[in-house]
């Protein structure tokens, strides 16, 4: 018998939607006591417990037929075995084999085998990051590397230092910091106090030209050579990560310093690459294998386990869930965890970078909602801050708990205060608080005033949350993490039949910057709109005073 299609599963799960929509977690909690058993998955280190969710097992059924309809294993298979999925830029999506043993299964693009040269350049970093740690590469005049800075912007900036803070108790003995942000307090604020003859700089560029990273490079250049170093001295202390070595050696970079990038892997699929340097260079190279092995394996759970079960499918499905069916606007995700405060910020990349698109594959205009809004910040803090909205607002915004079961720091009761408020917030979406309830909490009160306040302290519940449960926070488990999103991103995009793997979204203001830099320089004859015209004007007006020329108006 065949298999209903894509528009037939989406009717019946919008029929759905209208059956279920009325029922309150709290009932499904108490009608079923094995909720919990049936709807949590386990692999290795991480436990995803998704039954405080507004689901069935109907609904669970009829959202993994939707999967099957979409063509997600089949779609699945084309990315990992090479085939150019990324139809608008010809290219093929294969981060996923970055991350593949070297005896693996041959991976074949353009009919070359990618994994050797996958290997040649992971091989070529993890020396170069080994021997900075172990003081076998020196600076130019003898002394050992002290700090290691890593310019970059995007993917080639968000998933590295992201996991640099992230992995921060398996740190080696050398400081790695940032740069992506065009303004010049950013690089400003990471030069002050660095010393040049112990620095190396990291220029992350696919092709070498992009504008804000070469901003920041030439400023780097220029302070490393005003601190007394010579231009010969650059090519030992300055690196490069690029598909363009040319340019890269124009920029005075060393070839044999140069790290390949490979034009089948996006920028924020990057990390597990050349681009996962300073990585390396932070935890060491046994590490970043651990880093690797965790995403591998998250790998195959998802290319060989049924969606009923796969942890990136049910995520990418629920999302799917309340986005599509229940409207809803946007999807907090929530770390636990002071070293994964900035995870919520790659995964705002990950996702609305990928999904944030209205063209379909065919290029023709969507009809129904692709990618969401993403939001987050650490807890403890961020209950103090949008949680409210969480709680007790008018929109519906499920909730990723990020929840490390153990710290290496053991700093009195901190962790398992902050472990119990985690577990305590998925329970209060879900239960809510009642008009009664609130009425005998205060029950102290005067009767009247009980009557005024219980209704400001009633909670709807009924709102959704995923726990996501490391066993630790190490590199293993990192890599689980990181690589069960991306699949869970993947999924949505072909659900929503869209390219996760383009962005031009991203290059049209790009390009209209080319044309505003020269017009703030030197004043010249607007041909903006009125709004534009008038912002322009108004920075020229304030900054002549600091070059000294006279406003023609």
């Amino acid at each position: 018998m065949n298999k209903p299609d894509r528009r037939t599963i989406q009717l019946s799960l919008q029929d759905h939607q209208t059956d279920i929509a009325p029922l309150h977690m709290r009932h499904l909690f108490e009608t079923d006591k094995q909720r919990f058993e049936n709807m949590h998955e386990t692999l290795h280190g991480l436990l995803l417990d998704y039954s405080k969710n507004r689901i069935t097992e109907e609904t669970l059924n009829l959202l993994c037929d939707l999967a099957e309809a979409a063509g997600v294993a089949q779609q699945a298979q084309a990315m990992r075995s090479g085939v150019k999925i990324n139809l608008s830029e010809n290219r093929a999506v294969l981060h996923t084999a970055l991350r593949l043993p070297a005896d693996a299964e041959p991976v074949y693009v353009d009919g070359e085998n990618v994994l050797p040269k996958i290997h040649h350049e992971l091989e070529r970093a993890l020396n170069f990051a080994d021997n900075l740690i172990n003081g076998h590469y020196q600076g130019a005049t003898g002394k050992r590397i002290t700090d290691f800075v890593h310019i970059g912007i995007g993917g080639s900036d968000l998933g590295p230092q992201v996991a640099v803070q992230a992995l921060q108790p398996f740190q080696q003995n050398i400081r790695v910091h940032f740069v992506s942000n065009s303004d010049d307090a950013a690089i400003a604020q990471t030069l002050a106090g660095l010393n040049a003859e112990t620095t190396i700089f990291c220029v992350a560029s696919k092709s070498f030209r992009t504008p804000e990273t070469l901003l920041n490079a030439r400023a780097a250049r220029h302070w490393f050579l005003a601190q007394g170093m010579p231009e010969s001295a650059v090519g030992h202390h300055f690196i490069a990560i690029s598909s363009s070595v040319e340019t890269a050696c124009d920029f005075g970079i060393g070839e044999e310093n140069v790290f390949a990038m490979f034009e089948w892997v996006g920028g924020r699929y990057s990390v597990w690459s050349a681009i996962g340097l300073p990585v390396m260079v932070a935890i060491g190279g046994a590490n970043f294998r651990q880093f690797l092995n965790g995403a591998h394996a998250m790998d195959e759970h998802f290319f060989h386990t049924d969606f009923r079960h796969n942890i990136p499918v049910l995520l990418a499905l629920l999302g799917v869930w309340y986005g599509n069916f229940f409207g809803a606007q946007g999807h907090a995700v929530v770390p636990y965890s002071h070293n994964l405060r900035r995870f919520p910020s790659y995964l705002k990349q990950l996702d609305m970078e990928s999904n944030g698109k209205y063209r379909t594959l065919q290029g023709d205009e969507v009809d129904y909602h692709t990618g969401g809004i993403v939001f987050g910040e650490a807890g403890v803090d961020c209950q103090h801050a949008f949680f409210q909205l969480l709680h007790q607002g008018t929109r519906l915004i499920p909730v990723d708990f990020i929840i490390p079961m153990s710290s290496p720091y053991a700093v009195g009761d901190q962790h398992r205060f902050t472990v119990a408020n985690a577990f305590a917030q998925t329970e209060a979406l879900m239960r809510g608080k009642t008009l009664a309830e609130a009425r005998s909490e205060l029950s102290y009160l005067p009767e009247a005033e009980q009557e005024v306040l219980a209704p400001h302290k009633t909670f709807p519940g009924n709102r959704p949350c995923n726990s996501i449960l490391l066993d630790e926070l190490n590199p293993f488990n990192l890599g689980m993490l990181a690589a069960m999103y991306e699949h869970k991103v993947f999924v949505q995009g072909v659900i929503w039949d869209i390219n996760s793997f383009d962005q031009w979204g991203v290059e049209y203001g790009k390009v209209l910057a080319k044309t505003i830099e020269p017009e703030l320089a030197q004043r010249q004859p607007l041909h903006h709109d009125s709004s534009t015209n008038g912002l322009i004007d108004y920075y020229y007006r304030c900054t002549q005073p600091l070059t000294g020329q006279k406003n023609p108006s």
